[in-house]
């Protein structure tokens, strides 16, 4: 895995080089997605070439601790934007009743914009959090936590981010906390998808699953997500 990890270091580097940019931004949320990518790229380009914002936006303030300890504990720069106000504004404006999926979504795309707005000032590249495991059932909010110009960390399940945080020294606690998007208050990943990561790790890598109902669970999810992993399509007459 160190080799694997070095080699994403590397195309980190060369992907910021090609797009003469001056280095790489991203969402620090606490969880470990977005804590490997940051020691990722602390390692890659530096501690002046890697910008973790830390956007609470009505949150568990034990978030913003946990991406501060790993700010902290790699010397990772941050700066920290609060969007509660902001997304209280903008619903109040659309007004009527909306869904908590549908508020968590906006917190998602707000963020998207936040890291858009302080990459383009700072020329720096935005880049996605989330993992294979998640990509492929369409566990992420399209336009939101999607929104980036690079994907680092697609390719490895869940169970490969873990070996990675410990390669690169993200605290423990960061690795052992139950993932979450921290959008909802007492969400958490596993609850929403009814599955562990294990499960579907295992069935991701190896098409092995023992549970019925979490394979057709599965099975749905990637499915009905397709139109988030397709480019947008265009009516050509």
């Amino acid at each position: 895995m160190r080799d694997i990890v070095i080699q994403c270091e590397q195309w980190l580097c060369d992907e910021v080089s090609k797009a003469g940019a001056s280095g790489i931004i991203l969402g620090l949320s606490g969880g470990i997605d977005s804590s490997v990518l940051a020691a990722l790229g602390r390692e890659a380009l530096g501690r002046e070439g890697v910008l973790g914002v830390i956007m609470p936006c009505n949150s568990n303030t034990d978030d913003e601790a946990d991406a501060r300890l790993l700010a902290e504990t790699l010397d990772v720069r941050y700066t920290r934007v609060d969007l509660s106000g902001t997304f209280d504004a903008l619903r109040g404006e659309i007004g009527g009743e909306l869904s908590s999926l549908v508020c968590s979504n906006m917190k998602a795309r707000l963020r998207m914009v936040t890291l858009y707005a302080l990459g383009q000032a700072q020329g720096l590249l935005v880049c996605g959090t989330s993992n294979r495991s998640e990509y492929e059932t369409g566990y992420f909010t399209k336009y939101g936590d999607s929104g980036s110009d690079l994907m680092p960390l697609v390719s490895f399940l869940k169970r490969d981010i873990r070996a990675m945080a410990s390669i690169l020294g993200v605290p423990e606690k960061i690795i052992t906390k139950a993932p979450s998007a921290g959008l909802v208050a007492g969400q958490t990943d596993e609850g929403d998808m009814g599955f562990t990561y294990d499960v579907l790790d295992e069935y991701l890598a190896s098409g092995k699953i023992d549970s019925p109902s979490a394979k057709e669970r599965i099975d749905v999810m990637r499915r009905r997500s397709e139109h988030k992993r397709k480019p947008i399509p265009i009516f050509r007459p």
